[in-house]
């Protein structure tokens, strides 16, 4: 089912596992042996890098979703022909830098609009690697939190569906800007899994309790000795079983 922005999505879509893994051999034993529970697999830069859009199609073989992780950020026009190339091939979802600037991100929304099945344009606020002190390294003046909303609100000026950000700051947005602005999360583990190189993280029901219509998760699934087992537990979590 396509998920608009006006609709609510439902808990059993809710969750995105990413394949950060670099072989489409492995991605697609994760997808053959999940996707009767994942209906959405995350694409990032390593796959994408590796295989390219042979990586969608084989998702597609499945009957499964795109989300595309490539966080474009590049002048307008090259994001708007990147976002055009992307969207003849069928993807649910892909994302832009908001720090790109309100005139990239609509050149993206412009792009994905041409199709009668257009993508999902997210736009990604700041990394869930990063915190205050990683903010005042690059020269930013403001809070994680104030810098995360002000993005979000210029990605939602300029037409975008939604934004990337950590759970820490769904709520504010879902409160400033709308339930109907999707937020998706990444930085989301489960509390039996390690947090690796994410700084702010929460559980999957915390993240989805704050605000989150989706979260993402990676490692705790795809690195699992058990990749089956590990999101049955993350769905009977959000699913409060």
């Amino acid at each position: 089912m396509k998920i608009k922005s006006e609709m609510k999505v439902p808990l059993t879509e809710s969750l995105i596992l990413a394949l950060d893994v670099d072989g489409i051999d492995e991605a697609s034993g994760l997808v053959k042996e999940l996707s009767g529970m994942i209906s959405t697999f995350k694409v990032g830069s390593e796959l994408f890098s590796s295989v390219g859009p042979d990586a969608v199609r084989m998702i597609h073989d499945f009957g499964c979703r795109v989300f595309l992780d490539l966080k474009f950020f590049d002048i307008p026009n090259t994001v708007f022909r990147a976002v055009k190339s992307l969207s003849r091939l069928g993807v649910y979802m892909l994302n832009v830098h908001a720090l790109g600037g309100s005139t990239m991100m609509r050149a993206a929304k412009e792009a994905a609009s041409e199709f009668s099945e257009s993508p999902l344009i997210m736009g990604v606020t700041l990394l869930t690697s990063l915190d205050r002190e990683d903010l005042d390294e690059v020269g930013f003046s403001f809070s994680v939190s104030d810098s995360v909303e002000k993005l979000a609100k210029m990605a939602k000026d300029s037409g975008l569906d939604g934004v990337i950000s950590s759970p820490h700051e769904a709520g504010g947005i879902k409160r400033d800007l709308g339930e109907n602005f999707l937020v998706v999360t990444p930085g989301v583990r489960p509390a039996w899994a390690e947090a690796h190189d994410q700084k702010r993280v929460m559980t999957p029901k915390e993240a989805l309790s704050s605000g989150a219509d989706f979260i993402v998760v990676g490692r705790p699934v795809y690195a699992s000795p058990d990749p089956k087992g590990a999101a049955e537990r993350i769905i009977e979590e959000i699913l409060g079983r």
